[in-house]
């Protein structure tokens, strides 16, 4: 091999190893938000979460002073820690659909309708189990568990709208601020 191809090679897997490091966000160097779903506990202490951000912020607000996010091309990714007994509560993102894959502990996720929201329809999810909701679907979610359920959540936009909540969800007229 000559000293020039050698240069090159050496070169290109420098190259690459720089693109895989840029392209990796360790547990180790992750950190659970209790903060910024905080002002949902207005409404109750069952509304206490915490944001674990991988890839981008999710539909949690502004992060972009957090240099540990991956930047979101086309989805966002984070894990959402759930104490036993607390609520996800009902909300509806209009731009985007949501998964959520659970890691940990047991969730039960409910379904509103979109006419008045008084009609539902709620599946337990377990270890390794997937709900996609569709756009424009109001969604909620309780841990039905005795601990912490963790699960993956995966919302299909790089920058989610903020979402909406209807009047008949909890967190219907509390601000952020």
């Amino acid at each position: 091999m000559s000293e020039q191809n050698a240069t090159t090679r050496e070169s290109t897997e420098a190259a690459l190893r720089t693109l895989l490091d840029s392209c990796v966000a360790s547990r180790d160097s992750r950190h659970e938000d209790w903060d910024t779903l905080g002002f949902q506990a207005k409404a109750g202490d069952e509304f206490r979460r915490a944001q674990i951000r991988y890839i981008g912020s999710g539909a949690t607000g502004d992060h972009d002073g957090d240099d540990r996010i991956l930047a979101a091309g086309h989805f966002t990714f984070s894990n959402m820690r759930l104490p036993a007994g607390a609520v996800g509560p009902e909300h509806t993102h209009h731009d985007a659909e949501e998964a959520f894959f659970v890691l940990e502990g047991r969730l039960e996720v409910t379904v509103h309708d979109t006419e008045d929201g008084t009609r539902t329809a709620s599946r337990v999810l377990g270890y390794r189990d997937l709900v996609r909701v569709p756009a424009g679907v109001p969604r909620s979610l309780r841990n039905i568990g005795t601990t912490d359920a963790l699960f993956c959540v995966v919302i299909g936009a790089n920058r989610p709208q903020l979402p909406t909540y209807p009047p008949t969800s909890a967190m219907h007229g509390i601000t952020r601020g």
